[in-house]
């Protein structure tokens, strides 16, 4: 029988799913935008420990059985609720992260205006956002670490579905 996708609150077990989900090269070089070095894991540590620990944001583990696909989060950024996501690439291509985005918009995060930011060339990342409601209101430039450049990076607001 196959288990249904479900969103948990994080328990400090997943955060080494998620840290060996942050080191994959290809993810982080589609993610772009990554800490200085995502294959450090004291850096990546303390990161997850502090926004566990932050007022205003909201964390769920994508979970399918007892395994973790992924997690996604909210936090403010600049007076406006922003979304992020990151899914192991095992389970890309699987629908994942389009569930997993859209239950949390739903049931976890209500908060509106959301925002989204992407590579612009991360087209699997910019469709799971539209098929979730977001649209694209402002390309930028921005420097991504996992790069090592500037590159173009998309800013999607939630529409509503």
């Amino acid at each position: 029988m196959a288990h249904t996708l479900e969103l948990r609150e994080v328990m400090q077990s997943d955060l080494e799913t998620f840290f060996e989900y942050e080191c994959d090269p290809k993810a982080i070089h589609m993610a772009a935008f990554t800490s200085e070095d995502p294959t450090n894991h004291d850096a990546f540590l303390a990161h997850w420990t502090a926004i566990m620990a932050a007022p205003g944001v909201t964390i769920r583990s994508i979970v399918r059985g007892e395994e973790v696909l992924g997690s996604v989060l909210s936090y403010e950024e600049s007076e406006m609720r922003e979304v992020t996501y990151w899914i192991g690439r095992q389970y890309w291509g699987q629908g994942v992260a389009t569930e997993a985005l859209a239950m949390f918009l739903q049931n976890v995060d209500t908060s509106r205006p959301m925002r989204a930011r992407v590579a612009k060339d991360n087209v699997a990342s910019v469709r799971v956002l539209e098929k979730c409601g977001f649209e694209v209101v402002n390309e930028v430039r921005g420097f991504a670490n996992a790069r090592g450049t500037e590159i173009d990076e998309l800013e999607l607001e939630f529409a509503g579905k």
